[in-house]
């Protein structure tokens, strides 16, 4: 399955960032991408880039609703599957969530990520957290959704992998180099490919792109703060990846399981006296 990372510009301006989301979903779909991963914020804007903005959430809704309901309909027109980025409306005086929504190749909203770990400042003035950990099943492959300072939480990914997930799709809005490092070894101790999708105006400090399951870049976006669109395809099959899929994930497994140890262990005086040598 080929999924594509996309390196949009992100603004706070809901029909700016619906455009240059729709025109990425063209280019993705012709160039055989089945899915394409959008970052945080992509089509609401982000709290953390105009906080002045987003102060006391008087947001008008109606063009975010709008420029959805046209992400959608195109997605319905490709047969495409899209992962976007947005604030997600609550009632009353409740913050919104930070969210990614997950729409189908027939332009329905099947699922919808909210954000668990929230930063500082997004908890104590932006967002309302959310609680569960989403997987979506496309063409025979799972894939989980994380977002931003997530990534900073291993347990994310031992979770999607202990849910059998074969890719994590992670969206960002960060200028933080270091995710560049995190990510990819949380994709080289997983065994889990990881899609990086970033706004355009982060891409100097980590571009979008496709991490392998061993840990090592398979495709990257540009670096100098264009608009850009990776592509990769998953392929359990790659040799180029057999020891990560199906010497190391399996092995790992049957490590954690812990069985194996346990029929090895021994009944011995120095291995329970820890003052000998």
């Amino acid at each position: 399955m080929t999924i594509a990372a996309a390196q949009p510009p992100v603004t706070c301006d809901p029909a700016v960032n619906g455009a240059e989301i729709r025109d990425l979903m063209r280019r993705a779909y012709d160039h055989g991408a089945r899915l394409v991963h959008f970052p945080e914020g992509a089509l609401s804007g982000y709290a953390g880039q105009d906080k002045q903005h987003y102060t006391g959430w008087n947001i008008d809704w109606t063009p975010v609703r709008r420029e959805l309901a046209a992400v959608r309909a195109l997605a319905a027109q490709l047969g495409l599957w899209v992962v976007l980025g947005s604030n997600h409306r609550l009632t009353g005086g409740n913050r919104p969530h930070n969210s990614l929504y997950v729409i189908s190749d027939r332009g329905d909203i099947v699922n919808r990520y909210d954000k668990r770990y929230l930063s500082h400042t997004e908890i104590t003035c932006f967002y309302t957290p959310g609680f569960t950990p989403v997987a979506i099943d496309v063409d025979g492959y799972r894939l989980g959704l994380a977002l931003c300072i997530e990534i900073n939480f291993p347990e994310v990914f031992l979770d999607y992998l202990h849910q059998g997930v074969d890719c994590v799709l992670f969206s960002t809005f960060s200028h933080d180099p270091i995710f560049d490092v995190i990510a990819r070894g949380h994709a080289a101790t997983t065994n889990q490919w990881i899609s990086v999708s970033v706004p355009a105006q982060c891409s100097t400090a980590m571009p979008a792109g496709v991490i392998g399951p061993h840990g090592a870049w398979l495709t990257r976006c540009a670096t100098d703060g264009s608009t850009d669109l990776a592509r990769v395809t998953l392929n359990r099959n790659a040799p180029e990846l057999r020891i990560a899929l199906h010497a190391a994930r399996r092995w790992r497994a049957t490590a954690r399981d812990g069985s194996l140890y346990q029929q090895r262990r021994v009944d011995d005086l120095r291995s329970h006296d820890r003052s000998v040598a």
